[in-house]
């Protein structure tokens, strides 16, 4: 099962016009939470979603500027920093999306694992 915890920077398109979004993710088991903030006027966002495998499906919900619920699906990477899918608002509105891990996960991902190598003993 992939591992969506930490940052992501991405962009969804409607009617051939992207909008770039950032979010973080927090994933428990196959479940996730966490929050996205859209770069236009909806703003943002709380999401709750689940993994199976690749797989990735998702629910956002916009706090203020609209009631209806976004659902996304798509597949992440066999490297875990990349997905991308489709998203949908009932059977009126879809378009297509992708995401990235942002730089600051993977700075803090690297310092964590060279942390946790074994340090070099001179003798």
């Amino acid at each position: 099962m992939a591992d969506l915890s930490g940052n992501w920077l991405g962009t969804y398109w409607q009617d051939d016009i992207p909008s770039r979004f950032e979010a973080t993710f927090v994933q428990s088991g196959n479940t996730f939470s966490g929050s996205i903030l859209d770069d236009n006027y909806l703003g943002e966002a709380q999401v709750n979603g689940e993994v199976i495998g690749r797989t990735v499906s998702f629910t956002k919900r916009y706090l203020v500027t609209s009631p209806v619920p976004v659902r996304y699906t798509g597949m992440v990477s066999e490297n875990e920093d990349y997905m991308q899918g489709e998203w949908n608002i009932g059977l009126q509105y879809s378009g297509v999306w992708s995401a990235r891990r942002s730089g600051e996960n993977l700075i803090v991902d690297i310092q964590t694992r060279l942390e946790q190598q074994t340090p070099l003993t001179m003798t």
